[in-house]
């Protein structure tokens, strides 16, 4: 009997329709290969920057973690936005999509502005918040102000892509990632190293480069949309439309995730506030994990964006019982590629750390992390899947935010500053208890799937 059930239990997670898979990888692949360039960019930065010094990666690295607060904020109302468009999408009505879309630019524009106000008016501040290291902070302001446009270029080409991906439209944001790559890691060395007539910049050279790669999607995303989409048909006239009662709709659906990622991001830089304070190798070397660790995870994140955007279309045909058959089948998908980046993070460790110009006490610290997350990611991949895409793609986005935040704040940062600070554990275990809400969102994830509680409804007033 108990046999039995299991067997029933895995046949859920597998869905004989090979349309189905093929849609989701139609979506999922462009989405990963775009997030493999973006992680190569950062990759290439980090290792061009290792070489001016372990001060200089350190800063970088922390003065990130507040672009990544921006960056958070813009996948909340890029992804809020998703969960409309792509329902809106499924029940054929352009209108409403519009709408959303010129709330999303709205918002995103305006939150620009805020952070890029604060990296004007006060970045020593802002780096004091995650390191005391004075060196470390001086480098981290100068690459802070000359990221100030960088702002609003992100923001606008984040989310104007994550609605492109919502309504099909996967190809033009990986064209134009590939072709910032290259933007990205040539403008880097010119300006880094002062090449080709150019002045040796060091950090703020990675900054500009970043800024010249930000401005190249920019153009090619936002120009893309704006004036050559006919899809969605979205015109610079129509961020000035009335929006009427479709603000309480997106408030109601996009506010939680908003909140939800702005709060997770928070406690992500509360995460980075802990390691900046174990020490300058212990930064360093989460540096060189954190890329590791995208690496490993990009086709995830294509995975979940899919996942939304199918579940979407499912729900936008009025199918619930198709949408529930899918989000087993996707988190089979989140288990079998969660054991495959573990597979990944072991083999490639050690060539990604003598990649890096680091001391061998830094060097002995990645190791231990990179152990801590080979077991984080088997866990990290379902739950992704689940919380951004199934689950948030049904509409669930107020109890995301809740459970998101809850096992962050309660669970992973508690116990990684005693582990941290009191104990003095560890790498392996600092870091296993930073990420520890990981482990705890795949077994809820997989209850809430069960409930059928996660499926809401959607207006289109």
């Amino acid at each position: 009997m108990r046999d039995i059930k299991i067997k029933n239990i895995f046949s859920k997670l597998y869905i004989k329709d090979p349309a189905f898979y093929k849609m989701v990888a139609g979506i999922a692949i462009p989405i990963a290969l775009q997030s493999l360039i973006t992680t190569g960019v950062n990759m290439m930065d980090t290792v061009m920057i290792s070489t001016l010094g372990e001060t200089e990666l350190s800063a970088v690295s922390l003065a990130n973690q507040f672009i990544m607060i921006f960056q958070g904020c813009c996948m909340g109302i890029g992804m809020g936005a998703s969960v409309l468009v792509s329902r809106y999408y499924g029940m054929k009505e352009p209108i409403a999509i519009r709408k959303t879309m010129a709330i999303m630019i709205r918002l995103c524009t305006g939150i620009a502005a805020l952070f890029c106000l604060a990296t004007l008016l006060i970045p020593g501040a802002i780096m004091r918040i995650y390191t005391p290291d004075s060196k470390i902070i001086g480098q981290g302001v100068i690459y802070l102000e000359w990221s100030v446009i960088t702002y609003f270029l992100l923001g606008l080409s984040l989310t104007c892509t994550i609605v492109l991906r919502s309504a099909g439209k996967v190809k033009i944001p990986l064209y134009t990632s590939i072709g910032a790559f290259f933007i990205n890691v040539t403008a880097n060395y010119i300006f880094i190293f002062g090449k080709l007539g150019a002045p040796r910049m060091g950090v703020a050279g990675a900054a500009v480069g970043t800024l010249i790669a930000r401005g190249f999607e920019f153009t090619v995303i936002c120009g893309y949309l704006f004036f050559r989409d006919k899809v969605i048909g979205f015109r610079l006239r129509h961020i000035f439309m009335k929006t009427g009662a479709l603000w309480r709709e997106y408030m109601r659906i996009s506010l939680p995730v908003l909140v939800s990622d702005i709060i997770f991001t928070l406690g992500n830089n509360t995460v980075a506030m802990v390691i900046g304070r174990l020490g300058e190798n212990f930064v360093a070397a989460n540096a060189v994990t954190t890329m590791t660790q995208q690496l490993s995870s990009v086709v995830t994140q294509g995975m979940a964006q899919a996942a939304a955007i199918v579940t979407g279309y499912a729900l936008g045909e009025g199918s619930r019982e198709k949408a529930q058959k899918q989000g087993y089948a996707l988190l089979g998908l989140g288990i079998a590629f969660g054991a495959v980046a573990a597979f990944i993070i072991l083999v490639i460790s050690d060539p990604m750390i003598c990649a890096y110009h680091v001391s061998e006490n830094t060097a002995q610290i990645a190791r231990q992390l990179m152990a801590a997350i080979s077991i984080i990611v088997l866990f990290q991949a379902s739950n992704s899947i689940m919380t951004k895409g199934t689950l948030r793609g049904g509409g669930d986005t107020r109890m995301l935010m809740l459970t998101d935040n809850i096992f962050l704040w309660m669970l992973s940062i508690p116990l990684g500053m005693t582990a941290g600070f009191v104990l003095q554990l560890p790498p392996f275990w600092i870091y296993t208890f930073l990420k520890i809400d990981q482990i705890a969102k795949a077994v809820w994830c997989v209850l809430r799937l069960r409930s059928g509680k996660w499926i809401k409804k959607i207006s289109a007033a």
